[in-house]
């Protein structure tokens, strides 16, 4: 009977003894714990300055995934697209008017290997289209030439006028793609010349390609506001019955139509109703 008595001691000691443990345990946890954790997202960096060169974009549209770094320029009416990556750090970069750098395309600058360490720019002329995931390293590009996806034009080469670039192509340092002239393989050579019709939609193409990228740039300047306004405004259209009260246009909202200082009605009204409760009493918010 003793022996009993004292195991039964025992195993309440033990027990109490293990939940003080695990409630000292708790509280050194508590007091442990990080009670506040503030995770901050950077925007995506667009223009990075290089030393004393910073880049030169205005007029033109940078989305906002691609990166800008050092020397370059790119004139009015140009884009650069997403994930595009333009660094002009040990030699300068410009980009001609109306020209486009497509998606993950790279654009590269270069130095020859002298005393001097004498720096090979990058120059891409007007009305340009360097497609996505093409490569241009210290290379020159002429007016309305097309570089296509997945291409490489390589240190010293140049494009000419209304040339071509076929996708996947390699234009070795030191090719010259003359006027017209349509080039694949790799590495890359002359298959054919183009039809001045075949110029002429060249040039259409990048009269489309500006029209775009005025709307991407007009998309990509919207504050949260303005895009949850217009998220709000779909749903509203979507799923709202034509026979059912129609939402009033902001600008045609009058004082006297005005709901509990809401507005006119919409979805509910034209803004979201709220309500709290205090002392047993629902009040609009």
């Amino acid at each position: 009977m003793a022996s009993s008595s004292l195991s039964a001691k025992a195993i309440t000691f033990a027990s109490n003894f293990t939940r003080r443990l695990g409630n000292s345990l708790d509280s050194l946890g508590s007091k442990l714990e990080v009670a506040k954790v503030s995770e901050k997202l950077n925007p995506s960096t667009r223009l990075v300055a290089y030393g004393d060169a910073v880049p030169v974009t205005e007029g033109a549209f940078v989305a906002p995934t691609a990166s800008i770094i050092g020397d370059v320029t790119l004139e009015k009416g140009a884009s650069v697209w997403y994930g595009a990556t333009l660094r002009g750090d040990v030699g300068s970069i410009t980009v001609g008017e109306r020209s486009s750098i497509g998606e993950r395309v790279v654009v590269h600058v270069s130095k020859i290997q002298t005393e001097d360490n004498e720096s090979v720019p990058t120059s891409i002329g007007k009305g340009c289209s360097i497609q996505a995931n093409a490569l241009v390293h210290a290379a020159t590009l002429k007016d309305y030439c097309r570089i296509g996806p997945c291409a490489q034009v390589l240190d010293g080469a140049v494009v000419g006028e209304h040339a071509v670039v076929e996708a996947g192509a390699v234009v070795t340092p030191g090719s010259v793609v003359k006027e017209g002239e349509v080039w694949a393989g790799a590495p890359a050579k002359m298959v054919r010349t183009l039809s001045q019709e075949e110029m002429k939609a060249m040039e259409q193409a990048v009269e489309e390609t500006m029209e775009l990228a005025a709307v991407h740039a007009s998309e990509c300047a919207k504050d949260y506001e303005q895009i949850k306004e217009e998220e709000d405004e779909y749903y509203d259209k979507l799923y709202r019955d034509p026979d059912y009260f129609q939402k009033v246009p902001k600008d045609e909202v009058k004082a006297d139509g005005d709901v509990l200082g809401r507005g006119m009605p919409g979805s509910i009204f034209n803004t979201k109703l709220s309500h709290k409760k205090e002392d047993g009493k629902i009040h609009m918010t």
